[in-house]
């Protein structure tokens, strides 16, 4: 730079400048301000002279990106840090509100990553709590910002690994987050009546982040109906107790600003939230319910505020939580509970009435009726609870507005209707049967609703199931209507699709409810009526018109994928029930289906955008074929597949890759995917298999080889494969003098290797997941279930000089390595594919690991740590099973061998040689998830620490001396207590006793290690 006058005008472009190439060129110039660490000290330099915010703008983004590399010296950090908080208290007041906030978030990311390093970097909340003593109002703001950050800055994980950063979330909670929590109130006590609205912000927002926290590890989900319990530590109980704590968020949500009322709601949200067992006697719960109704009868009998659709949703959300957090007679226990639920029950009207307004708040209310409702059997006492009075009301409402919107939707747009919205509205009926069957009148339009209600609470009265008669029967005449006269030529109607969703959804319900032995057998009543009126005196008659709907429906929508998948869910739940099942073979239109499974019969199996579905129809017909002990009738029932197959066989390659003969492959894929899933005996499964092998395998060899870059055909070949080699139950068993599991193999490898040297030679493209990732996971997939199915014998391989084992591990090999770590981590399927795929090699085939070179071995190993710190549990079972077979080696083979080590030996400890720190990292990290992490799989994860404690005592003692080290000096001695009792009566092997002991010890070491 020649000048800072030049830098200056620089940055000017760079925040300011309309043209991207010069955006562009400025943005290339100063590009080293945050990638090179010489430029730090003129970022010091630029925010002690530069004049415009911008200059300071880019010296503060600059040394935050130097920060997040995490890979400045601890020194260097401290300095930064103690600078940035001079030159806010200097020069703070007098800076654009940006480069405050970036500075802010620069000195709370550096504490953050530099928590565990050294104490100095926890002096930052009385730091931030001088600035709020001096007499500047500027500087008070600027406290309250530095705690606000410091708080959502502690508690996401930035780019740092999930086990450090819930190690440094968890001690910051314990010492810092109350006290935080305390300054927010104080200063909402303080300004509550001297500062402008949009002041109060500040102390509001730090309060509602304090709440907010994830105080157990697992962060909530607030999409979600279930918002949680917030699991606030004991220790904040006075604070809950005391009336001001609610009063004070009553009276901000009072304000003018509808920022500041809307997170004034949101924060009694939470406080609604908290886990009833924080107050340890029952006067304590009552008086803070108390304060909770109070307020919220207040703002229902005003109104105030409502009229902002942010507040508005919140008070729903908040109304919402007094069901979910405390009990029906807690409410009646309450003096002016029949005051206040009465007020609920005027506004939840108004609500439902004003659906075009409050169609995503009305959820919450719905959800509150139905929660109250429910618990009425259960109320003791004579307290009436008026339930009776205001459900049918609520009730009408809810009705009403249902058929006003659609009365609105053909008015307005017919394209914008609830009904297209499924989950949604499934969503709302959830609720609505719970209120209704204080007012069965009403339940005319939500028949399907009201009978799902039998699942849940179990056996219904007699007068509900002959009511329940009464309106299944319309439904089920209904059916006849739609699919006759003129409606038979409205399937492309879009309320047909609509209506006939509907009945789907009533079928189900009704036949979870009433169709199957004991359904049939404790709902005489229900058939009893409904003999009398359609003549269903049982279950099976009732069973032919369902399935005739199925019929219908899969030969008349031929391009809505929607009906065709809801009705293939409604055939599958009949075909794989135990009782269905059977009784649909009876059923002459379920022949019929079996013998006419064409295109012809059901034209959906032509449209592409239904090919998915094909998968679904076939593996129910391949379950009801099978369900038939008949070699005669699977042979007819694959007869038009055959036609497909041998018609392909004798395609020319050319021809190959025309799209029709290509679209006819991927269809018969999908289809013998579906039968294969159906396989489930070795009978089965032997039928299957005699029909492909030898004679169709050349085929799908063909296709892997002419077409391995177009993934919509390796796709469903390979999927096809990974279901055909699983052996569920046991299915894959062949007879002793059978070499059918060898023979499997070989083709599998065929495939593989076709595949896979293929792949690897292709560029990578814009879609590099679909054009290779997902490819070479499903590959992965298919290796990893055959090499573990139990049926093949590996050892003939390398006996008899055949190269279909050597050649499939080599190229899954080469395509595993050919993906990024950090890809395989981004992508969940190629991740769970990778990490099974690693787990069978290292208990199954580790001599093959063990021969690879150092580099890529450690490569390997190295990935396995990474598995191991992500939030699957799955992924960490396998990462742990991997690390537990090459540590449990080592300990048999080179630690406690007795004979000449085997070459495998050898070169497994000629790799740890080279790279020592290898084991004691992976033990680092296991013991890092056991003490900081709430682990759902901590028996997989002792069984590898106990490996590697064997493998070396002193790297143990290392690693146990490093911890103990890191901890307060006044718990140390606790802490190598609970070590010494970790290896208590543990011998030195690795017998499943021992092991078993060991885990024991492990459970009791973490929980003592974690109090407080």
């Amino acid at each position: 730079m020649e000048s800072l006058a030049q830098l200056e005008l620089l940055c000017e472009k760079l925040y300011n400048s309309r043209d991207s190439a010069e955006r562009a060129h400025a943005e290339s110039t100063l590009k080293c301000f945050s990638e090179n660490s010489d430029y730090i000290s003129q970022c010091q330099y630029i925010l002690d002279n530069a004049s415009t915010p911008y200059a300071l703008m880019l010296a503060s983004s600059s040394l935050l990106n130097q920060v997040s590399d995490r890979s400045l010296s601890l020194q260097l950090r401290l300095d930064i840090r103690n600078y940035v908080i001079n030159y806010l208290a200097t020069r703070g007041p007098k800076l654009q509100q940006f480069v405050v906030k970036s500075l802010i978030l620069l000195v709370c990311r550096i504490t953050k990553f530099g928590w565990l390093d050294d104490d100095k970097f926890r002096e930052i909340v009385k730091e931030a709590s001088d600035f709020l003593a001096l007499a500047s109002q500027d500087h008070y703001f600027i406290g309250l910002k530095i705690l606000n950050n410091l708080v959502t800055e502690m508690n996401q994980a930035n780019a740092m690994p999930l086990t450090l950063h819930r190690k440094i979330a968890c001690s910051f909670k314990d010492q810092y987050l109350l006290q935080i929590f305390q300054i927010s109130l104080t200063s909402l006590h303080q300004l509550k009546n001297e500062v402008p609205d949009d002041f109060r912000r500040d102390p509001l927002s730090l309060a509602l982040k304090c709440l907010s926290y994830d105080f157990v590890g697992c962060p909530v989900d607030e999409s979600s109906e279930e918002f949680g319990t917030v699991q606030l530590p004991a220790s904040w109980r006075p604070l809950l107790q005391d009336p001001s704590t609610v009063q004070i968020f009553f009276d901000y949500y009072k304000v003018n600003d509808t920022c500041v009322s809307k997170e004034a709601l949101e924060c009694l949200v939470r406080l609604a939230s908290v886990r009833r067992s924080i107050f340890v006697e029952d006067p304590s719960r009552t008086q803070f319910l108390s304060h909770l109704m109070s307020g919220t009868k207040e703002i229902l009998q005003t109104g105030q505020g409502l009229a902002d659709h942010g507040n508005y949703h919140e008070f729903c959300r908040l109304l919402g939580r007094f069901k979910v957090n405390f009990q029906l007679s807690e409410l009646l226990s309450i003096e002016f509970y029949g005051e206040w639920i009465g007020l609920v029950a005027e506004f939840t009207t108004k609500s439902l009435l004003s659906w075009q307004w409050a169609s995503n708040s009305v959820y919450y209310l719905l959800s509150l009726w139905s929660r109250l409702v429910t618990s009425v059997p259960y109320l003791k006492g004579d307290t009436p609870s008026l339930l009776d009075e205001t459900v049918p009301k609520i009730t009408e409402g809810f009705i009403t507005s249902r058929i006003n919107s659609v009365q609105a939707s053909f008015a307005n747009d017919p394209s914008d209707d609830t009904l297209d919205n499924v989950e949604v509205l499934q969503e709302q009926l959830e609720s609505l049967p719970y209120l209704c069957r204080f007012q069965l009148t009403w339940l005319v339009h939500i028949i399907a609703a009201i009978l799902k209600i039998r699942q849940t609470i179990g056996c219904s009265q007699e007068s509900q199931e002959l009511i329940d008669a009464e309106l299944a029967a319309r439904v089920l005449q209904l059916i006849n209507v739609t699919d006759t006269g003129v409606h038979a030529q409205r399937y492309q109607v879009l309320s047909k699709q609509r209506l006939d969703r509907a009945i789907l959804i009533f079928v189900q319900n009704f036949r979870r409810s009433y169709v199957g032995d004991q359904a049939m057998h404790s709902s005489k009543q229900l058939y009893g009526r409904l003999s009398e009126l359609l003549g269903l005196n049982d279950h099976l008659v009732l069973l032919n018109v369902i399935v005739g709907k199925i019929a219908t429906n899969l030969k008349c929508y031929a391009e809505c994928e929607d009906v065709i998948d809801h009705t293939l869910s409604l055939f599958l739940e009949l075909a794989s029930g135990y009782m269905t099942g059977k009784l649909l073979l009876k059923l002459e239109s379920i022949k019929f289906i079996i013998a006419n499974h064409s295109r012809e019969t059901f034209p959906f199996l032509e449209e592409y955008r239904c090919a998915r579905s094909r998968t679904t129809f076939y593996y129910i017909l391949g379950y009801l074929v099978f369900m038939e002990d008949s070699p005669v009738k699977f042979r007819s029932f694959m007869e038009p597949l055959l036609q497909i197959a041998v018609n392909l066989e004798a395609t020319t390659d050319a021809a190959f890759q025309t799209d029709v003969v290509k679209y006819a492959f991927i269809g018969l894929m999908r289809d013998l995917r579906g039968i294969a899933m159906a396989t489930n005996s070795r009978r089965t499964y032997g039928l299957l298999f005699d029909w492909l092998y030898p004679s169709r395998m050349p085929l799908l060899l063909k296709a892997i080889s002419l077409c391995a870059d177009e993934p919509a055909v390796t796709t469903p070949l390979l999927k096809f494969m990974c279901e055909f080699v699983l052996n569920k139950a046991q299915r894959l068993t062949f007879d002793s003098s059978s070499p059918n599991g060898i023979l499997l193999f070989r083709e599998v490898s065929k495939l593989i290797v076709a595949y896979g040297s293929r792949i690897l030679l292709l560029p990578n493209g814009t879609d590099i997941y679909g054009n290779k990732y997902k490819g070479i996971w499903i590959s992965l997939a298919v290796l990893s279930r055959a090499l573990c199915g139990n049926y093949v014998n590996f050892g003939v391989f390398e006996l008899y000089g055949d190269r279909a084992l050597a050649d499939a591990l080599d190229i899954s090999l080469k395509m595993s390595l050919s993906v990024p770590l950090s890809d395989i981590l981004a992508f969940k399927k190629l991740s769970k594919a990778y990490y099974g795929y690693i787990e069978v090699l290292f208990s199954n085939h580790i001599t093959f690991v063990l021969n690879l070179d150092t580099n890529t071995f450690v490569h390997i190993v190295s990935t396995l740590e990474s598995g191991l710190k992500g939030l699957d549990t799955g992924i960490s079972t396998q990462c742990a099973s991997a690390i537990d077979s090459l540590a449990a080696f080592y300990f048999n083979n080179v630690t406690a061998g007795d004979g000449p080590p085997s070459p495998a030996a050898v070169n497994l400890a000629r790799h740890i040689g080279e790279f020592p720190s290898l084991f004691p990292q992976i033990l680092k990290t296991l013991f890092e998830i056991i003490i900081f992490e709430d682990a759902g799989n901590q028996w997989s994860l002792s069984r590898p620490i106990l490996s590697l404690i064997m493998i070396s005592e002193q790297m143990f003692s290392d690693l146990r001396a490093q911890i103990l080290a890191s901890q307060p000096v006044d718990q140390q001695q606790r802490f190598s207590q609970c070590f010494d009792k970790l290896m208590a009566d543990v011998a030195r092997n690795l017998e499943p006793k021992n092991r078993d002991k060991f885990t024991q010890n492990l459970t009791t070491f973490r929980h003592d290690f974690r109090v407080k």
